[in-house]
């Protein structure tokens, strides 16, 4: 029995240090792409400060413009400020916001929780609702039930995100007295941690959650639905039929499985996804995310602000694919004997 523990161990750790070497390489390639994309626009921070500030009525002359530039580093070549920014990162150091004259880190760490719980949310309200429908759906082929469902499905898909916040504010503030523009009533903004102060937030941010996980459930029950129908006409379903077994357990236990794969497969492009996917959201109801500081950073071009955001995505979308890949192998025993 040791044995066996042992020597089913010992793939399982090479496969996981397998797919941390890739996702760490991953990593790199996003960071280095993502830096010189930001490079890409003409000018950089400086100039967009320049030009801010002319606008206002200040006026710089060309040597303050050169000593700014010299003093932030912009005067060197973009892979030797690239080479920097990543011996710092890779010290625990981000650097410091261009923009908001801030340490990167600061920024990154005041917002990243709230977006989590936001994703993660969005993620989970998918799945929740995913997986009876789509089960729904396939066993219950043609009735009307299905057809209502996959109506709202596409409608779900096809009315944007923005819309739909507007709706859902306009709702909550209406009918409940709860305004979505805030994550915190003006009574909890400045006080301790309590149960109260949990709950208002749970209030506040139910219907962004729901509005961002909508389209991700309408795109993963249309996927179960659609493997369960191919699996559902199979021998070895149509054989446990003949024997008696009944249909809701038949399908929960044989067809269902196999038919996750590729359900379970899109956790790790669908957390990253719905971080960014949040921006539209944050930006209608002026939640304090990553999305809207992401884009402030991209039109300052705050490299570094946007970079170590990139980075953070980056580690999300190897995080969540790693997780999938070990969901899909306790899934499927046939992906376990690849090991």
């Amino acid at each position: 029995m040791t044995h066996r523990v042992r020597s089913a161990i010992g793939p399982v750790a090479r496969f996981i240090c397998r797919r941390l070497a890739i996702g760490l390489l991953t990593i790199w390639a996003i960071s280095v792409l993502s830096f010189t994309i930001i490079q890409l626009p003409p000018g950089d921070f400086v100039s967009n400060y320049v030009a801010r500030l002319s606008q206002t009525g200040g006026v710089g002359t060309a040597e303050d413009v050169a000593r700014l530039r010299a003093d932030l580093g912009l005067d060197r070549p973009a892979y030797v400020r690239y080479v920097h920014w990543a011996w710092n990162v890779l010290h625990g150091d981000f650097g410091r916001s261009l923009d908001l004259e801030r340490p990167v880190s600061e920024l990154i760490s005041e917002r990243l929780g709230l977006t989590l719980l936001v994703a993660l949310g969005g993620l989970f309200f998918a799945w929740v609702f995913a997986l009876p429908i789509g089960i729904y759906c396939a066993s219950h082929r043609g009735s009307i039930a299905e057809y209502v469902l996959t109506v709202i499905g596409m409608v779900g898909m096809a009315v944007p995100a923005f819309l739909l916040s507007l709706f859902a504010m306009y709702v909550a503030f209406r009918y409940f007295d709860v305004d979505l523009g805030t994550v915190q009533s003006p009574q909890y903004l400045d006080a301790p941690a309590s149960l109260g102060k949990t709950v208002d937030l749970i209030r506040h941010l139910i219907l962004p959650t729901a509005i961002l996980g909508l389209g991700a459930m309408t795109r993963l029950f249309r996927i179960l639905r659609a493997n369960l129908l191919d699996e559902i006409g199979k021998p070895y379903v149509v054989t446990a039929r003949a024997k008696g077994m009944r249909e809701l357990a038949l399908i929960v236990k044989y067809p269902t499985r196999i038919a996750l794969n590729p359900f379970v497969s899109t956790v790790g492009l669908m957390l990253p996804q719905l971080v960014s996917g949040s921006l539209i959201i944050s930006l209608v109801m002026s939640l304090p995310t990553l999305g809207p500081l992401l884009l402030r950073a991209l039109l300052a071009q705050d490299m570094f602000l946007a970079g170590a955001i990139m980075l953070v995505l980056a580690t999300l979308t190897v995080v969540g694919m790693l997780i999938s890949d070990l969901l899909l192998a306790w899934l499927d025993p046939r992906i376990r004997l690849q090991y």
